[in-house]
């Protein structure tokens, strides 16, 4: 039984570097369109925003002497790299797929609207919303929230190389333990690092659940749509 009738799924752009480390892993990203497919093709609509720390992270360019506005513009055209990779992905195994920018990038992607990605979900193609919020200072994770309360998802998919929040960042702390079920304020009082501030206040203000699961593991994406307890579900 499916969980979910339209998720927005936010994927990592540093998972897409595989075991590489950076750029786009081929086998990476052949794995997550075959995923994205196959729960596609159960009758999920599906939308995504990419990240671009594979290529290009404001906040960390900002930090070696680049300008912050032009450090998250760069940011930005590394998510439009991303997501264009991803759509050929799809569009390579026979999903319908298009890339929807945040800014005006024709003819590289059509310029995001609320109605024109409904229509396109709403006729089966999976849309790939490019270029954050197209404003500096917000990260991927808060323009997928976003994006997420304007199209009405279901739930808020964050897919991760890790599968689930933790008390203690797993990959450093071997005594951490995981959480099932956990809430918005839970999160804001432990200061878990899951999302921003601002993406996960977004979160609570509008009832957006939160589910966190390891993406790199194929079959994970199915198995959270069908309901198996794989991950963390944030709720209030």
């Amino acid at each position: 039984m499916l969980m979910y009738k339209r998720i927005l799924l936010k994927l990592s752009g540093e998972s897409l570097m595989g075991a590489q480390q950076y750029g786009i892993d081929p086998q990476r990203l052949a794995d997550y369109a075959e995923q994205i497919r196959t729960i596609a093709n159960t009758g999920v609509q599906v939308a995504i925003v990419i990240g671009g720390g594979n290529i290009f992270r404001g906040l960390s360019g900002a930090q070696k002497g680049f300008d912050r506005v032009k450090g998250d513009q760069m940011g930005m055209l590394a998510t439009v790299i991303n997501s264009l990779a991803l759509c050929s992905a799809l569009e390579a195994i026979g999903q319908r797929a298009r890339v929807l920018t945040s800014v005006r990038m024709e003819p590289v992607g059509e310029l995001y609207s609320t109605d024109k990605a409904l229509r396109l979900l709403n006729k089966g193609n999976i849309v790939i919303i490019a270029g954050g919020t197209g404003n500096p200072y917000f990260t991927t994770d808060t323009a997928s929230v976003l994006r997420a309360i304007e199209l009405k998802a279901d739930v808020m998919m964050k897919g991760t190389r890790v599968d689930g929040i933790y008390t203690a960042d797993p990959e450093k702390d071997p005594t951490a333990t995981k959480y099932t079920q956990i809430t918005y304020d839970e999160i804001l009082e432990m200061k878990l690092k899951v999302m921003d501030l601002t993406a996960i206040t977004m979160c609570r203000e509008n009832n957006m659940p939160i589910y966190v699961f390891d993406m790199d593991t194929v079959g994970n994406l199915e198995k959270v749509i069908n309901g198996q307890q794989i991950g963390t579900l944030v709720k209030p």
